[in-house]
């Protein structure tokens, strides 16, 4: 019998059981309640039983079911303004896409770096962890797959003075660096990946912190760029270093493929347009506040809002009637990802509400002093139970605890949650850890052994560095 259908059955009775037995006196009966629903949603995730986003929305039934809460309560969180914001995300990345504006930003990207082999190497990695601060990174890891693969193919049939395990190391590089640009990149931004959604929602229904945009790309940025900086360095100088050099055949085929698409067409400027205006209405959010009418503000959210409306009202041909996206384009959206949110912050809210965070708290009350190592153990948890489940269904489940604990030790949650939440987005080390390392795997070019081989090492590395970014830029930010 598979995993997923033990895990079918598994749960429920693991609810059953839980349920059956008397609550401990230290906690209320709805607390105890909510742990056997979380176990029961833990277990699904883990053994992937049913579909994530089903079990996502277990908590709109299950809640008002044993007593937790009243069905407005439970259904509220999934039509949070942090689910909004990562919808108006997904909107601009299905009009980048639709119009291939994703495809012209990252083949200039690359054009840029050169015809060293190294530097195409550098360019494609860049490239993708451009596109994935803004698109999924499955999305940009499929995007850029055909023009790496052409590009090897292109090496491969070329000069015979380039020996053949020169071109292997080319090759793994270049699908290593892809995966790992696409995992890393998207840590940059708010809306980059789903953990860092979930993570912002859970600080504002947990906690009362809210998290702009511009606070999160201050921190991410650098993390990002650093771990990029080493990621680089790490295989083409030292794990699967090569001796190409120049390499002018990449960059003729960069061209050819830059001049097949075109010259821009109105879809692509305007939706570029758009694009571009939304990132700097995120940045300086606060500055374009403090220009408007006391009492009138704008949030992310409303921006991505704004921004999902224009799409869909500004023309590309007003007398054919088409605009930059039309509903149909929303088939392709992840739709299971925003149930997944909004059944997160639905949990986390019942753990709020029935005291279990701070019971959770109360456990680690007094133990100030062993902060920093308590925050570095529960980041490196994450980092590597994210190799072998969702990354968003395990910061669904962490979060809360770790915001519990963080309160318990006397620190802000905001110290705790953040290395955690970035902790679970740099999977490196098994090609089934995040959609990227799966496709690049699939590929051909490369092993489950060499993929081992550079993602402990950069595991470990990543573990070092959340350490120094939760003492030195995270306090900095949120004093």
């Amino acid at each position: 019998m598979s995993l997923n259908k033990i895990g079918l059955v598994a749960g429920p009775l693991l609810l059953i059981i839980i349920l059956s037995i008397p609550h401990p006196e230290i906690f209320k009966p709805e607390a105890w309640r909510v742990i056997a629903i979380a176990a029961m949603m833990i277990f699904w995730w883990v053994t992937e039983a049913v579909p994530l986003a089903v079990t996502a929305i277990l908590p709109m039934v299950l809640l008002p079911l044993f007593g937790v809460s009243n069905p407005t309560a439970a259904a509220a969180p999934f039509s949070s303004p942090i689910v909004y914001l990562f919808f108006g995300g997904f909107m601009i990345a299905l009009a980048m896409e639709k119009w291939d504006l994703h495809r012209r930003i990252a083949l200039n990207i690359v054009r840029i770096t050169g015809t060293n082999a190294n530097g195409i190497l550098l360019g494609f990695m860049i490239a993708t962890a451009f596109l994935s601060m803004w698109i999924s990174n499955t999305a940009t890891t499929v995007m850029m797959l055909p023009i790496a693969v052409s590009v090897i193919d292109l090496l491969t049939k070329g000069k015979t003075e380039y020996s053949q395990q020169n071109i292997q190391r080319f090759a793994l590089s270049m699908m290593l660096l892809i995966a790992y640009g696409a995992n890393i990149g998207g840590t940059t931004t708010i809306i980059g990946t789903p953990p860092n959604v979930v993570f912002a929602g859970i600080m504002k229904t947990n906690h009362n912190i809210e998290v702009s945009f511009a606070q999160w790309i201050k921190l991410g940025a650098p993390f990002a760029l650093a771990l990029l900086g080493i990621t680089y360095w790490l295989i083409v100088k030292v794990l699967y270093k090569n001796t190409l050099g120049d390499f002018t055949g990449g960059k003729a085929l960069i061209r050819d493929e830059l001049k097949s698409l075109g010259k821009p067409s109105t879809g692509e400027t305007r939706t570029l347009i758009i694009f571009v205006a939304t990132a700097l209405f995120w940045i300086f959010r606060t500055q374009i506040n403090a220009l408007l009418p006391e009492g009138t503000s704008i949030s992310d959210p409303e921006i991505a809002i704004w921004a999902t409306i224009a799409l869909f009202v500004v023309p590309v041909n007003f007398t054919k009637n088409e605009f930059l996206l039309s509903w149909r384009d929303t088939e392709k959206l992840p739709w299971g990802i925003l149930l997944l949110f909004g059944g997160g912050l639905s949990l986390a809210g019942a753990m709020e509400s029935t005291g279990l965070i701070n019971l959770i708290a109360d456990q680690f009350s007094g133990m100030s002093q062993a902060g920093f190592w308590i925050v570095l153990g529960l980041a490196a948890v994450s980092l590597f139970m994210t190799e072998v489940m969702s990354n968003v269904a395990l910061v669904t489940i962490l979060l809360p605890v770790v915001g519990g604990i963080a309160v318990g030790i006397g620190i802000n949650p905001l110290y705790a949650c953040i290395p955690v939440t970035l902790a679970a987005s740099c999977a490196f080390m098994l090609p089934m850890s995040t959609p990227p390392n799966a496709i690049v795997f699939a590929s051909g070019y490369i092993t489950i052994p060499q993929m081992m081989r550079a993602g402990i090492v950069l595991n470990l590395i990543t573990i070092v560095l959340i350490a120094l970014l939760s003492q030195t830029i995270i306090p900095l930010i949120f004093p």
